[in-house]
């Protein structure tokens, strides 16, 4: 049986990303969070875009958040293109930040405001970051 397919654009793994892609393959959202100041950064980053500190600290946050604007994209860029139509949607997470990802079903099946979970896509080297409807089976 094959495994997960590739991912047409693979992640670039750093220090700094690599705890993300880690933990998202364990079912968990990570970001960094400033030492000094406290600020809360996603995607992750290793220095704080509001002070500027470089002492970052890894924290899991809520994979749960609200589903603010969606589309449907059909023509996708070539890496990505067999891929679609899919969704990309942008969603308010509980913790606090917003973010840009793959939304998981079929365009007539959201609306804007719905509540979404994680729900990281089976790929290769590590899932896809997308969010479905909150307490979908």
């Amino acid at each position: 049986m094959p495994g997960p397919p590739p991912l047409p654009y693979p992640p670039r793994l750093t220090a700094v990303t690599r705890p993300f892609y880690e933990a998202l393959a364990e079912g968990r959202l990570r970001t960094t969070r400033c030492r000094p100041c406290g600020h809360l950064t996603f995607p992750p980053k290793g220095v704080c875009p509001r002070c500027w500190a470089e002492k970052v600290d890894f924290e899991d946050i809520a994979p749960t958040g609200v589903l603010r604007s969606f589309t449907e994209v059909w023509a996708a860029p070539s890496p990505f293109a067999a891929q679609a139509p899919y969704l990309l949607g942008i969603v308010d997470l509980d913790a606090g930040v917003r973010c840009a990802a793959r939304i998981v079903g079929r365009f007539e099946e959201h609306t804007c405001d719905e509540r979404v979970e994680l729900s990281p896509q089976p790929a290769t080297p590590f899932p896809l970051f997308a969010f479905r409807h909150a307490g979908h089976a």
